[in-house]
């Protein structure tokens, strides 16, 4: 079943910091609504601690569990303790389009491969559990010609919908694109059928970008 809608950081970073075992860890989560985002922000994030021992990664750059844009990194800690992990951790919280970098500095104590996935994850959850989250609302918008007697009709409906009109046009017909979310598209144009016997002419205009 597609996600239309779903919670996502409401905050533009979040921070977070432990130490486990004489290491100190530091938590940066942040909004990644797409690849380029969750990178640019990775990048940002080693830049600022450019002089730690290790900054491991993951994002989930789509709706939460969605394993089509994801990635993660060790960043030098052993295979698979850290990025890992991390990833997973993201992947089960129920949160989407969501990116976290750990940064480590080395206390002089190994944590040894269980106990790396420990901290890595815990880390993770940490943040987790104090971030601000916001709701994500997939949307979709479409043109529609109406004559203009079935104006006052059709502005009547769109607040059922919880559509809006992002620009309209008078001609020889009036002309309004809407915006509405996906899960209410159907509903709308059965109205809107409704309302004009079928004879109103919707084309798609696709999904606003984010």
């Amino acid at each position: 079943m597609a996600h239309t809608r779903y919670p996502i950081p409401g905050v533009h970073r979040h921070r977070v910091q432990s130490t486990i075992s004489k290491s100190r860890f530091i938590t940066t989560l942040a909004h990644a609504p797409n690849l380029e985002e969750a990178k640019r922000f990775i990048l940002e994030v080693q830049s600022g601690y450019r002089d730690a021992t290790h900054n491991c990664w993951a994002f989930v750059a789509g709706p939460p569990g969605d394993t089509s844009r994801v990635g993660c990194s060790d960043d030098g800690e052993p295979r698979n303790t850290a990025g890992k992990p991390m990833l997973q951790a993201l992947l089960y919280s129920g949160v989407g389009e969501i990116a976290a970098v750990v940064t480590r500095y080395f206390g002089g104590t190994k944590l040894g491969s269980g106990g790396l996935v420990r901290a890595y994850s815990g880390m993770v959850k940490l943040g987790l559990e104090s971030l601000s989250l916001a709701e994500k609302i997939e949307k979709i918008r479409f043109r529609v010609l109406v004559e203009y007697g079935l104006i006052d009709r059709l502005k009547a409906i769109l607040l059922d919908h919880d559509t809006k009109i992002i620009a309209e046009a008078y001609a020889t017909e009036a002309e309004f694109v809407l915006e509405l979310p996906i899960e209410n598209e159907q509903g709308l144009k059965q109205a809107l059928a409704g309302i004009s016997g079928g004879t109103l002419l919707v084309e798609s205009e696709g999904q606003p970008e984010t």
